[in-house]
């Protein structure tokens, strides 16, 4: 945190950075409170938080937010945070899409936009990124230097202590290149990259179908297939990133066939290539797609059985998955994994291979919800940088989700 923003704090370092710290918190956990239940939900003095706030409030980052009647007849004054303190950039980088979205502090998108990815290569990615990101600037009327902080969501495997993206399919030149150290040079805030699948699984925590819920999985079924875990609160990457990285379990197909070594067993098994593969084995239309496959399931007997193939595949990876996590429920998501006729055909086959079946739900987010998980790391990148202790310190809360959240 600033040095000048600290300075008429009292108390060591690090009981200073614990007060702002703890102080925060519980703005944002509550998002309209009173010094008094600040008090009392913290430990800390009257004088810590009354010095606390007036700091937070001359810098810009608090405000009065109205009044709550006390016990005793007296009023007391609430505070918030500030949502339009700071701006935040959200990323989801795909083979085929980019989308961008400028957030503020609270996660409201105040401007955001979507484009065919550039087809030449990484550096020009980033100039893209760089150019939507301007755009949407001017787009909010938001100075470039209130923006704060940002966080990209990437296909493939993403090594948890450089950034960089050891693999990137289908994006030529991205894994060649510092992606992170390009775009902070570009955009000229912190940036931090993150698999995809792992961040719609912090948006899914944030503010979609595991709100409530500490250990989960979260399965993301489309071109792909890739899982994002969440353990005791906490998203777990793995020591090199590739926790969650499902698609080469061996299953759907022979483990040491060499076709697997690039995209995995399962992947090729399930991921849409190998959906329509298996449909024209089946007798079904050359040419198809894998909604054409979906749309014939009651007309066609190929697209019946490829569909049940699948969803038994499926089942057999979620029950490999929970067998090991014990997750309290697994949210399938992603243009294949969100199709309601092949949860049920999990949901039928889990009943059969399972003595108490894992609760399967939809994805709450959809398409939006690497993008909502990304806005949500990028809100808590700039609050540990400006309120945080350090790296091990434990997870903040988010900013309040409202109830409903449009997929």
């Amino acid at each position: 945190m600033d040095a000048r923003f600290m300075q008429d704090v009292p108390s060591s370092p690090i009981a200073r950075q614990q007060s702002v710290r703890l102080v925060v918190q519980r703005l944002l956990r509550d998002r309209s409170v009173s010094r008094a239940e600040i008090a009392r939900g913290t430990g800390l003095s009257k004088q810590t938080i009354s010095e606390v706030m007036r700091e937070l409030e001359r810098e810009g980052w608090v405000h009065e937010d109205g009044q709550i009647q006390g016990s005793v007849g007296r009023s007391a004054v609430t505070y918030a945070l500030r949502g339009d303190a700071a701006f935040v950039l959200g990323i989801d980088l795909g083979g085929t899409k980019l989308h961008v979205a400028l957030a503020d502090l609270h996660g409201e998108i105040v401007a955001e936009s979507i484009e065919p990815t550039s087809n030449d290569g990484g550096h020009a990615v980033v100039a893209q990124i760089v150019r939507m990101k301007d755009a949407l600037l001017q787009q909010a009327g938001v100075p470039a230097q209130r923006l704060r902080g940002g966080v990209m969501g990437s296909p493939g495997m993403v090594d948890p202590v450089s950034g960089s993206i050891v693999i990137a399919p289908n994006i030529p030149g991205l894994d060649s290149l510092d992606v992170r150290a390009a775009l902070r040079e570009q955009l000229g805030i912190e940036v931090v990259i993150e698999n995809d699948v792992n961040l719609a699984a912090i948006g899914e925590h944030w503010r979609g179908s595991s709100r409530k819920v500490r250990s989960f999985a979260f399965i993301a079924v489309g071109t792909c297939i890739g899982m994002g875990i969440f353990s005791d609160g906490y998203l777990v990457r793995g020591a090199r990133g590739a926790a969650g990285e499902i698609a080469y379990l061996p299953l759907g197909g022979d483990p040491y066939d060499a076709r697997g070594l690039r995209l995995g067993t399962l992947e090729t098994a399930v991921g849409s290539a190998g959906i329509v593969e298996r449909y024209v084995g089946l007798g079904g239309s050359l040419g198809s797609t894998v909604r054409d496959i979906f749309e014939r399931l009651d007309t066609e007997e190929a697209a019946r059985i490829t569909v049940d193939e699948i969803g038994r595949i499926l089942t057999s990876a979620i029950l490999a998955v929970q067998s090991v996590l014990d997750s309290e429920i697994i949210i399938v998501g992603g243009s294949i994994g969100a199709r309601p006729e092949l949860k049920r055909r999990i949901d039928e086959y889990l009943g059969r291979c399972m003595r108490q079946p894992v609760r399967i739900e939809l994805s709450a987010l959809g398409s939006r919800a690497t993008l909502i998980g990304a806005i949500g790391s990028a809100i808590d990148l700039v609050h540990r940088s400006l309120f945080g202790i350090g790296r091990d310190a434990g997870p903040l809360t988010l900013p309040f989700a409202a109830e409903e959240v449009a997929a």
